[in-house]
């Protein structure tokens, strides 16, 4: 039970972050934590690990905080806010990825012991970040989409229906994308990485956990409503600083 009670300090944890990020920093907060998110969801998803009995990807607790911020910034700021954070965190990555290619390619010094451990982790970055990206791009399009469309059916009434609805379907479609041009890819510009077998099983259980993140999500919506004055009230003191 090792990595299953990790799973859940991990989940506790993110979500925790995001409500004191939101609540010092407002919504500059919960644009930090997009960023930080999508980098170090990539980084992370490299590692695979048994939860439960079946093998998983790690990286989707905090990628699948993204979700949880999107919904936070639409629900008290509008729709405009949350495609805001989604061009944040598309815009990182892409630098980054950028970045640590230059990075890679520099000569390292006969001192470096590093180097390999980085071009191991990092040489595989453009078609993970491919993957991240589109699978980001729409899923996170799709989501606002839906917390909004959902929100206004319901006329702002039942605020656990649209973040779950707008989030479980959201989590879906970024899973198929991700899962295919990460793992499956495209013949012959990838290679398919994994068998048909394993490939399913990672599909499946990083499905499991990210409804499960998606699910217990929903009481830090209703909180981060609940300190939107006090959120807003530590925006502008920052930035009269």
């Amino acid at each position: 039970m090792h990595n299953e009670l990790l799973w859940f300090a991990l989940l506790l944890a993110s979500f925790t972050g995001i409500i004191i990020a939101y609540r010092i920093f407002g919504r500059t907060g919960l644009y930090a934590w997009t960023a930080m998110a999508i980098v170090l969801a990539n980084i992370q998803v490299m590692k695979t690990i048994k939860f439960f009995g079946l093998v998983t990807a790690m990286g989707n607790i905090v990628y699948g905080t993204t979700f949880l911020v999107t919904d936070i910034l639409c629900e008290n700021y509008g729709k405009r806010e949350a495609k805001k954070a989604v061009e944040v965190g598309f815009f990182v990555l892409i630098v980054f990825t950028l970045l640590m290619q230059i990075c890679l390619a520099f000569i390292p010094d006969e001192s470096d012991t590093l180097s390999p451990a980085l071009e191991q982790i990092f040489g595989i970055m453009p078609r993970i970040t491919v993957a991240s990206l589109t699978a980001y791009l729409v899923s996170q399009l799709h989501d606002v989409w839906a917390f909004d469309f959902w929100k206004r059916r319901t006329k702002g009434r039942f605020l656990w229906l649209r973040n779950n609805a707008s989030t479980m379907v959201s989590q879906l479609i970024d899973n198929a994308v991700f899962t295919w041009i990460a793992f499956v890819g495209f013949g012959i510009f990838w290679e398919q990485v994994f068998p048909w077998e394993l490939i399913a099983e990672i599909f499946v259980t990083s499905y499991i956990m990210k409804f499960i993140v998606a699910a217990l999500d929903t009481p830090f919506v209703y909180l981060a409503k609940m300190i939107k004055s006090d959120a807003d009230r530590s925006e502008v003191i920052l930035k009269t600083h």
